[in-house]
């Protein structure tokens, strides 16, 4: 039997169907950006998603989400008003779900492991369906670069109608804003670490490799690829021993604001601290940061500075 014809009662896709919320009332006050929608999410791992689904609802969306296996958490069952666990090579079961939902639009959120594509018996483990070995003969055959990817990925959908949106069109909130989140700023030496990482990021970031560069005393520490940001800044603390570095993180010059958004959160804060990063320097309007204040007050505990800047801004400083 073919994936598509899998039966809905496959474990790996039951559905949680949870009570809507109470959606906002006419003439309530509240601005309305929207028509509400039937939202397909398209779910990878950490936080971004659960965000996302409980801002679109509050706006009054319909939420169905679609977590990948294995790497959504649990927890976004409860912040949507359906979800399933769906495994990562089915994109033709994912098609159909959808379809038969009558979503309107599809976003992507969250992290997906990349590095499950380099497991020994890949395709053994993963089972792709027939649209997804089509996806990936017609639309990635060039290269395995993200951007390829991802755009892979929505190429496939289009072909049966889906059109994607990004998560940040309807949680805009979400975006950092220019300025510093936190008491502590960096240093004079730190300013010129930041500026010297930026244009590298920038680089890497076009190149379609990573978003962070790490940066000691303008030499480069570590660049982030497939093993992602959390991993990169370790890889920094085992190999600058005295700490004290900056992390620098910015979109990409050609960023598709639907999927691949740099976004930080508490984790980055406390696997800075734990590998002795000093400075998070991040790009303003561009960055998702999840949960700023309690991101804010942690850095303020463990005494790392937090900077939302831009490129324009920072040109302005080095020619100064």
């Amino acid at each position: 039997m073919s994936s598509d014809q899998e039966s809905d009662s496959n474990p790996d896709i039951l559905p949680f169907v949870r009570r809507p919320l109470a959606r906002t009332p006419p003439h309530s006050g509240v601005t309305e950006s929207r028509s509400p929608l039937r939202l397909g999410l398209l779910a990878g791992a950490g936080e971004f998603p659960i965000r996302f689904a409980r801002g679109a609802r509050e706006a009054g969306h319909y939420v169905y989400a679609l977590g990948i296996g294995g790497m959504a958490s649990a927890d976004l069952a409860q912040d949507c008003d359906e979800f399933r666990y769906a495994p990562l090579a089915r994109i033709g079961k994912a098609i159909r779900l959808f379809r038969k939902a009558n979503v309107q639009r599809i976003v992507m959120a969250g992290k997906i492991e990349k590095t499950v594509l380099f497991h020994p018996f890949r395709w053994l483990r993963l089972m792709p369906d027939w649209r997804t070995l089509h996806m990936w003969y017609r639309y990635a055959r060039e290269n395995k670069k993200d951007d390829t990817l991802l755009l892979a990925v929505i190429r496939e959908f289009e072909r049966d109608g889906f059109v994607f949106d990004s998560a940040l069109k309807y949680c805009p909130e979400l975006l950092v804003k220019h300025g510093f989140l936190t008491q502590r700023r960096p240093s004079a030496a730190q300013w010129k670490d930041i500026r010297f990482g930026w244009d590298l990021a920038r680089e890497m970031g076009r190149l379609d490799i990573g978003q962070t560069v790490v940066v000691n005393d303008t030499a480069v520490i570590a660049v982030e690829a497939i093993e992602g940001t959390d991993r990169c800044i370790r890889r920094a603390g085992e190999l600058c021993r005295r700490g004290g570095f900056t992390v620098v993180k910015v979109a990409k010059p050609q960023q598709d604001m639907r999927f691949d958004v740099p976004t930080i959160g508490i984790e980055t804060i406390k696997t800075m601290h734990e590998s002795g990063g000093k400075v998070l320097a991040i790009e303003s309007g561009m960055t998702i940061i999840i949960s700023p204040e309690d991101v804010a007050e942690l850095a303020d505990k463990f005494g790392i500075s937090i900077v939302a800047v831009n490129a324009d801004e920072l040109a302005l400083m080095a020619a100064a």
